[in-house]
């Protein structure tokens, strides 16, 4: 398999001309069921098999759990600097280099396996709650120099739930 599609299996995330409030709801309902499939997914696997990885250079399978965990908390905090202050600048962290710490290479994958369950509960009852106008609320993220609204936010955090799963059943080929 080439490359560029064992790096985004499922393709990079495309933002549709336009969000519908259907397809909100899907993104929602996703990012909700996230760490049960997810949990689902690696519950079975050895040691051994969470060292695999789903390119050569990739990351690791526990790896990949203890990046949606780091990234996702990052999320929930960014929609809620969004729904509290007037186009707020976000933080960047260096996800390459903090998939190479200590505690994303050799830590046990149970704690972040709580932490998603725990902040996809938390996200997903503040994305149930939101207004269609809170979803136009927009953060800037200076390493793209641009900003988004939530309501796009909301999607991309959706294919990165889908596109780390596929890095998994890659690895797990």
């Amino acid at each position: 398999m080439e490359l560029e599609k064992r790096k985004h299996p499922i393709g990079v995330f495309e933002k549709p001309s336009v969000i519908t409030a259907q397809q909100l709801k899907e993104w929602i309902k996703d990012i909700a069921q996230f760490p049960y499939i997810l949990k689902a997914t690696v519950a079975p696997l050895t040691a051994e098999q969470l060292q695999l990885t789903y390119r050569e250079g990739g990351w690791t399978i526990q790896q990949i759990i203890h990046h949606c965990a780091d990234s996702h908390m990052n999320a929930i905090i960014r929609f809620k600097l969004s729904l509290t202050e007037d186009q707020p600048v976000i933080k960047p962290y260096p996800e390459s280099l903090c998939a190479e710490l200590p505690d994303s290479k050799n830590f046990p994958i149970a704690a972040s396996l709580s932490i998603l369950e725990g902040v996809h509960s938390r996200w997903h009852a503040l994305l149930q709650e939101m207004k269609a106008l809170d979803f136009n609320r927009t953060y800037i993220h200076p390493e793209y120099g641009k900003s988004f609204r939530l309501d796009e936010a909301t999607g991309n955090y959706s294919w990165h739930c889908k596109h780390h799963l596929a890095h998994i059943q890659l690895a797990l080929k």
